[in-house]
């Protein structure tokens, strides 16, 4: 998955949970809402080796949404979601 930060016209490629909690605690933009703090437990739960409340992928595009973020798909990521 890519996704714009902050509006910049750059996208940052989130590639796996890893990258995606270094993403929520480092790069997300001020508006940081109910999803954020999902996305944010699912995924260190994740990496914890703990079972997740909800998946973090899931979790992070839900993240993307509610704060506005532009986000697209990949190729590999399309495939991965069939």
């Amino acid at each position: 998955m890519e996704l714009v930060i902050d509006g910049k016209d750059q996208f940052r490629t989130v590639k796996n949970t890893r990258e995606a909690a270094e993403c929520l605690m480092t790069s997300w933009p001020d508006q940081k809402g109910p999803a954020y703090a999902a996305a944010r437990k699912a995924c260190l739960s994740a990496l914890n080796g703990g079972p997740p409340d909800i998946d973090p992928s899931d979790a992070f595009i839900a993240a993307a949404s509610e704060c506005g973020q532009e986000y697209r798909f990949c190729a590999a990521d399309l495939d991965r979601r069939d």
